[in-house]
């Protein structure tokens, strides 16, 4: 399946959040949000993507 992956169009090997983090395996720490609302580690399994989610994978921002 086709999803957006921080503004890239990517193909998608599964169909959950948790499939995605396995497909490109971020660097810690991160945080996921679909379609901009943010998702908690514990819902990574359950949270299934669609065709065309926009989908971002940040790291936290650090320094003042």
């Amino acid at each position: 399946m086709k999803i957006i992956l921080n503004n890239e169009a990517i193909t998608l090997n599964g169909t959950t959040v948790a499939d995605l983090i396995a497909q490109t395996a971020p660097q810690k720490p991160f945080a996921v949000a679909v379609n901009t609302g943010f998702i908690a580690k514990d819902a990574y399994a359950e949270t299934v993507l669609n065709e065309n989610d926009k989908v971002d994978i940040v790291r936290p921002v650090v320094g003042g």
